[in-house]
């Protein structure tokens, strides 16, 4: 009977030993998943008249971190810059399903203004806030946010000249070089830029 005893409770050390190293295997796994998990960022920029150094400068803070960095713009084709770079096209807005990214980001330059009225990009805006993904934008782009009502009771910075148009919507406008409350992210020009894409890509590593 003692003997019985002693191989039922050795079986039974043996099967819970192997259940906690399957379990622990398991969450090791799902934990490497997460980590090896490649962020996904859609820049959305002006047709014509992009700012250069807004775009450029965070893609290339984003591609060194490994963040995967897709393009969107109003139409397809070749996208000009203020200082006469050029950007091949192949998205258009109508075809960014934001659930597939990490961060939503509107790129400034005076062209830009195209999205400020723009009902798509109003809705991009308010679905990246709806689904709890960062949304950002710089220079005179974070007037589409404010306009898409997003900035509304949060503070938020933006190219001095249109520091009237985020009050206006009832944004806090702070006058920083760079501003974040919670996901959203604003800067105030090409200056800021790398710090502005610093602040991105450290708030999508610690999320």
């Amino acid at each position: 009977m003692k003997k019985l005893r002693y191989m039922f409770t050795s079986v039974l050390l043996s099967v819970l030993l192997v259940c906690c190293s399957f379990t622990l295997i398991t969450q090791k796994k799902k934990k490497f998943i997460q980590i090896s998990k490649k962020m996904k960022i859609a820049m959305i920029i002006a047709k014509d008249g992009f700012r250069d150094e807004e775009y450029f400068q965070p893609k290339d803070v984003f591609v060194k971190t490994n963040f995967e960095v897709d393009t969107y713009s109003s139409s397809t084709g070749t996208a000009k810059g203020m200082l006469g770079a050029t950007v091949k096209v192949e998205k258009t807005i109508d075809q960014l399903k934001v659930d597939e990214y990490d961060a939503v980001i509107f790129v400034g330059g005076m062209g830009s203004a195209e999205y400020w009225d723009n009902p798509l990009a109003h809705k991009i805006a308010q679905e990246t806030i709806k689904q709890n993904k960062l949304l950002a934008a710089i220079c005179i782009a974070p007037v589409t946010l404010a306009k898409a009502g997003v900035l509304k009771g949060k503070n938020a910075t933006v190219f001095p000249s249109e520091a009237g148009q985020l009050k206006k919507y009832g944004a806090n406008y702070t006058a920083k070089d760079v501003e974040v409350d919670g996901k959203i992210v604003t800067a105030s020009g090409p200056s800021a830029a790398k710090q502005f894409a610093e602040t991105i890509k450290n708030l999508l590593l610690t999320k």
